[in-house]
């Protein structure tokens, strides 16, 4: 498989470059982390620079290939990442234009591209755990309406999001993946109720909801009713196929600057450490190449990534905390500093293997849909 540009995609990366190179300098002062109404307005902003700039549709209307490159150049660049827009730009707007009427996604889809609406993902549930296919929030159809019922937790972005993608069960006596409905649901609508959750770094980016008897019309449900959990796989394969790809570049760069960092500080006569980083650095070429191949897969089938999405979110996970705990080892007793660089992204990490779906359940994905290996019982 040629992974190397063609010349249009080569034209494509020079034109990006220099955009970015004109652009980045007059960008406002990032606002604090803790600071959620005041990164929406940032992220937005951002949003609305690529907008005008002619870049905010390579998300969908682009080529895979051209997607990764956007991704790619971006974060080489140091721009600023998707922050708030993650779940619409990378989770549901994805989904929509797969899946959606072309009313939803005249809707949805051109007030996500011009950073005006946010969008959290309503998916996890307190009971449920890591079997999404566990979750309880009820939808009762009432006319043109579905009235919901019902909690979600780790709910991204949902103090600050004006939309929500939402898993809710239509049907509690059909089968467990069988009954299962999705939809867009106003955050604005009442009895929502949004309590943010405290991460181990400090951060506020999640959040428990709750739903009291939530009026969401039917014309807002993507898909056939009952059909969400084929609908939800679309998500996650965006989530788990692309969505991290810029992370991986950042990765690599960060790696760069830790063994510059134990040049500094004598940790580079550690043989043991060198190994690490050398490892790592493999490693994330590795993910890198990966990465290509799984946009490219996607390009020839539609543009969906496929179940080697798993194979790079289960590798990507542990890489990444590797990669942490090896700043952690460059760092040495200043990795208790909150302060210092790499400290807040350590503790982060630990989610990796969480967010996105579990490795135990990556572990199934690549089990069944890849090996072929028996379900089981």
């Amino acid at each position: 498989m040629d992974l190397s540009d063609t010349p249009e995609e080569a034209a494509f990366r020079a034109r990006l470059r220099e955009w970015l190179a004109g652009v980045l300098p007059s960008l406002p002062p990032k606002p604090s982390p803790g600071d959620w109404p005041g990164r929406r307005a940032y992220d937005l902003g951002w949003q609305r620079r690529l907008h005008d700039a002619g870049y905010a549709d390579v998300h969908w209307d682009a080529s895979p290939t051209t997607r990764l490159i956007f991704l790619e150049e971006t974060e080489k660049a140091g721009a600023p990442y998707v922050g708030a827009n993650f779940v619409g730009l990378l989770h549901a707007g994805p989904t929509i234009a797969a899946e959606g009427t072309p009313e939803q996604r005249e809707r949805w889809l051109p007030p996500i591209l011009r950073g005006e609406e946010v969008w959290c993902q309503g998916f996890s549930e307190p009971d449920a755990g890591s079997d999404l296919a566990a979750l309880r929030t009820r939808a009762r159809r009432d006319g043109d309406a579905y009235v919901v019922t019902g909690s979600k937790i780790w709910t991204s972005h949902a103090e600050v999001a004006d939309w929500c993608e939402l898993l809710v069960r239509t049907d509690p006596a059909a089968p467990r993946h069988r009954g299962i409905t999705w939809l867009a649901m106003p955050m604005d609508a009442p009895g929502i109720t949004v309590r943010p959750l405290r991460t181990l770094a400090g951060s506020a980016e999640f959040a428990e909801v709750f739903l009291d008897e939530v009026r969401v019309p039917v014309a807002n449900r993507v898909g056939d009713e009952g059909d969400g959990w084929r609908v939800t796989m679309v998500t996650l394969s965006f989530e788990r196929g692309t969505a991290f790809a810029g992370e991986v570049v950042a990765c690599r760069r960060v790696l760069a600057e830790l063994a510059v960092e134990a040049r500094k500080n004598g940790r580079w006569d550690d043989p043991a450490l060198r190994r690490r980083l050398g490892v790592l650095h493999a490693e994330f070429r590795a993910l890198w190449r990966l990465t290509q191949w799984n946009v490219s897969a996607a390009e020839a089938t539609g543009g969906v990534p496929g179940a080697s999405g798993s194979v790079f979110k289960l590798r990507y996970s542990h890489a990444r905390q590797e990669l942490y705990d090896t700043a952690a080892a460059v760092l040495g007793p200043d990795c208790l500093d909150l302060d210092r660089p790499w400290t807040l992204d350590r503790l982060s990490a630990l989610s990796y293997t969480i967010a996105a779906g579990t490795s135990q359940i990556q572990h199934d994905i690549i089990a069944e849909r890849i090996l072929g290996l028996p379900r089981g019982r």
